[in-house]
């Protein structure tokens, strides 16, 4: 499977209706596009471990969708209700943090090929 994972901290003066439309947007885009196949979505914990410190305030919010493949990905990243939560993502947030990953189990080769 390939991942779309962002990262994001929404603007601290993000009105609720802003706030409102852009979950929307993305309701729409998950529901609506064909290739999304999982979507899961969270919220920073923060526990007192010592990396915390060390990482930036640049993320309090987690997405993470699921493609079949890198085509599924592009469908979506083309598809017009993709357009109308991408326009409200930028609008909404302080920072964002956006990669593509192909996941697979640990013991199906993936250290092999990250070493390479």
């Amino acid at each position: 499977m390939v991942w779309h994972l962002v990262l994001m901290k929404p603007k601290a003066n993000l009105s609720s209706g802003d706030r409102q439309a852009l979950l929307d947007a993305f309701n729409r885009a998950v529901r609506d596009i064909a290739t999304v196949r999982e979507t899961r979505v969270g919220r920073r914990v923060t526990h007192g471990a010592a990396y915390e410190s060390a990482a930036p305030d640049s993320a309090d919010i987690f997405v993470s969708i699921g493609f079949d493949d890198l085509a599924g990905l592009q469908a979506y990243l083309q598809h017009p209700a993709h357009g109308e939560l991408a326009a409200r993502f930028y609008q909404s947030l302080d920072s964002a943090l956006i990669y593509d990953f192909e996941l697979m189990r640990a013991d199906d080769g993936l250290w092999a090929a990250a070493k390479a």
